[in-house]
């Protein structure tokens, strides 16, 4: 066996539920989805698959793709061209060696590679903050303090030694945060309260350690520091503010909302912005059951429960602060689930929530710059069966114009994607087996919904398309995907990589060449090739790089690389870039889905090595492994092991990273080469 593709060992899999989440992470992250019936009740078909003479439409695009390639814009280094790959020219390969796969409490890294913790819950961000105290926690002091968990990262380099660096903050797990913990209405008021204060994001000043790509908390003057919370004041903006369907009578403008909740992943904007994204924010809400009938199925459709014991095994952050009761104030949901605006250089600004960008599960919003100068936004709906949408502009980008680049994305157009295959659909049978052309490939098109002024879907007004977004997008006809997570634009090529997550609720009569397993345990990548490559584009085309799982499993597939050279891998979640385009992807299921800590992966996706996937980092037991960040001197990688020991409790726990001092702490860790090389080399 090849060094670079250690094999797993054989672990128990134990605690694991649905595609590979621990049981309490299905409980705390997601209001326990996978245990309900999929939100998605349309009758959208699985496949839009009618198999038609597309070959030749393809290959034209193709070719149009490689021509345009050069001169498209795309974000890159935020300028306005695709950056160009550096010492691997058309052929770049990873050259180091597989971390071996293991159940370690610790972050493992490669031969030649270091790491560090950067930040961890309960750090001081604040100037003002008091020092952590497990025992006796307030929210006074979360509000000060780090978060807790930590997924979507990005850093803002400040000069050569100083940078900004962005956390989200997506939720939190009581029973690691409190000693004797309960669910129900004998919670203490105050650990609902530490609770809300310990969601949301933070921004905090970093520094080099020495010359080396290591980086720790800034000492000195920390001015740009900042936390948000539950609680924090926000602007709604766009076409929906105002609406009716927003207003409540604490903000009888609809224009006014307080905190973001369970914000997953993210983007970065041309000028400097960060948009974190609110994801599983149905689990928030009590009281479903009190509205009236009417606004029940647009609820539901956003897995927000209308029946039944509402309150049973929530949060009841209704205990705290009553807008979170639907039966007294129905229209409180309509205010999350949407992509938040950050300025992370003004501490004092107000964060928007963008209603132009929709209302769904938001995973990620990433962006690039199309041929004509506006600006493109990709994300994905995490949840089994939804949806891809994309987001285009109306206005142009303008370098160094802050002030009118922080008003792009209140108008332009909002798509959702409709995938065809263009293999017979008796190819694709739900095993995984390749069709006879030797590719799940096909075509697609971006499905406008809705434009600021004007909607494409009968029946609904704009600001109805982007308040139920999800509904709007059923009745568009979108192709049902795998949990599409992280979608992003390559700097290099401007090709778009989704991560579809799993679904074992597919059954193997619903696959499609899309997603051609059913269930679907593992997970899979996407790529997307734009017509003309340019993120303006309504069609394109598709193929399927990567089937995950363990590479000795016959339904797996690496872009036609030998199997017995790769890592194995499930359940992928977010991705990121080197500087010469190798995707690197972050897991979340492994423990349950191959018996193995969660990883970082890297693999090259262009030339010869294309599917050569290799294992960079693990996390702790029972981490999701998070961010990642690549800098853009690609001499650190920002990783975030988010709910390290989640099954376990204070009193019984099942990881203790990174102190080791008897309860877990989520932090952010950076990884560099010892030798000052550049991360991958």
């Amino acid at each position: 066996m090849p060094e670079s593709a250690p094999r797993r060992p054989l672990l128990p899999l134990i605690g694991q539920v649905g595609g590979g989440r621990s049981r309490a992470t299905c409980r705390f992250r997601c209001g326990d989805a996978c245990f309900h019936d999929a939100p998605n009740t349309s009758g959208n078909a699985y496949f839009g698959d009618i198999f038609t003479a597309v070959l030749s439409r393809r290959n034209a695009l193709r070719a149009g793709a490689v021509g345009a390639g050069a001169s498209a814009l795309g974000l890159g280094s935020l300028g306005p061209a695709l950056a160009e790959p550096e010492n691997g020219g058309r052929n770049p390969r990873l050259r180091f060696k597989s971390v071996a796969p293991n159940s370690e409490d610790k972050v493992t890294v490669p031969e030649g590679y270091d790491h560090n913790v950067v930040v961890r819950w309960g750090d001081a961000v604040l100037p003002d903050a008091p020092e952590f105290d497990f025992e006796d926690q307030t929210a006074a002091a979360q509000e000060k303090q780090f978060g807790y968990n930590c997924d979507y990262v990005d850093f803002i380099q400040l000069d050569d030694d100083r940078g900004l660096l962005w956390v989200n903050h997506e939720y939190t797990n009581e029973k690691l945060m409190f000693a004797g913990y309960t669910d129900g209405t004998d919670v203490e008021v105050e650990q609902i309260l530490v609770s809300m204060a310990a969601h949301g994001g933070s921004v905090v000043e970093i520094e080099r350690i020495g010359g080396t790509g290591g980086w720790r908390l800034a000492t000195g003057e920390r001015r740009f520091n900042r936390r948000i919370t539950a609680t924090t004041r926000m602007e709604l903006t766009g076409p929906a503010a105002g609406h009716e369907l927003l207003r409540t009578g604490q903000d009888p403008t609809g224009t006014e909302v307080f905190g973001m909740l369970n914000n997953c992943a993210g983007g970065k904007t041309p000028w400097g912005t960060i948009l974190t994204c609110e994801e599983n924010f149905n689990q928030y809400f009590v009281g479903g059951e009190g509205v009236a009938e009417e606004d029940k199925p647009a609820l539901k459709r956003y897995g927000i429960k209308v029946e039944g014991d509402t309150r049973k095994g929530n949060r009841r952050f209704d205990r705290a602060e009553e807008r979170f009761d639907l039966s007294k104030h129905p229209h409180e949901a309509n205010r999350f689930g949407y992509v938040v605006e950050v300025d992370p250089t003004d501490p004092g600004s107000t964060p928007r929530k963008r209603t132009m960008l929709g209302r769904i599960k938001h995973e990620g919003a990433t962006t690039r710059v199309t041929s004509d100068g506006r600006v493109a936004v990709y994300m994905g709906d995490d949840e089994r069966f939804d949806y891809m949408y994309k987001f285009v502009t109306a206005g142009k980008y303008r370098k160094g114009s802050r002030r009118h680049n922080m008003t792009l994305l209140d108008s332009g157009t909002l798509y959702v994607a409709r995938l065809t295959g263009n293999s017979p659909p008796e190819e694709i049978d739900g095993s995984g087996r390749l069709p006879s052309d030797g590719e799940f490939d096909g075509t697609g098109e971006w499905i406008p919904l809705c434009s600021a002024t004007e909607s494409f879907v009968d029946g609904f007004t704009v600001a109805e398309v982007l308040i139920h977004t999800r509904l709007a997008a059923d009745a568009a006809g979108a192709t049902k995907m795998d949990r599409p997570e992280d979608i992003e634009p390559s700097p290099v090529t401007g090709k778009v990589y989704a991560a579809l997550t799993n679904n074992s609720a597919r059954e193997p009569g619903q696959a499609d060449e899309p997603n051609p397993r059913g269930p679907n345990k593992f997970g899979h990548i996407l790529e997307i090739v734009e017509d003309r490559n340019d993120a303006g584009a309504e069609t394109f085309t598709w193929n399927v790089p990567i089937v995950c799982g363990d590479p000795e499993d016959e339904s797996t597939y690496f872009a036609g690389f030998d199997k017995s050279k790769v890592a194995h891998i499930s359940a992928p979640d977010n991705v990121t870039f080197d500087d010469r385009g190798n995707l690197w992807i972050a897991t979340d299921g492994q423990p349950g889905s191959l018996g193995t800590n969660d990883q970082l992966c890297a693999v090259p996706v262009e030339g010869r090595f294309r599917g050569e996937l290799r294992t960079f980092a693990t996390v702790p037991v029972g981490a999701e492994t998070c961010g990642p960040f690549i800098t853009e001197d690609n001499l650190t990688v920002f990783m975030a092991p988010q709910h390290p020991g989640e099954d376990g409790t204070v009193e019984n726990p099942q990881s203790t990273w990174p102190d080791h001092r008897g309860y877990p702490r989520p932090s952010v860790v950076s990884i560099w080469h010892t030798r000052g090389k550049k991360v991958g080399r």
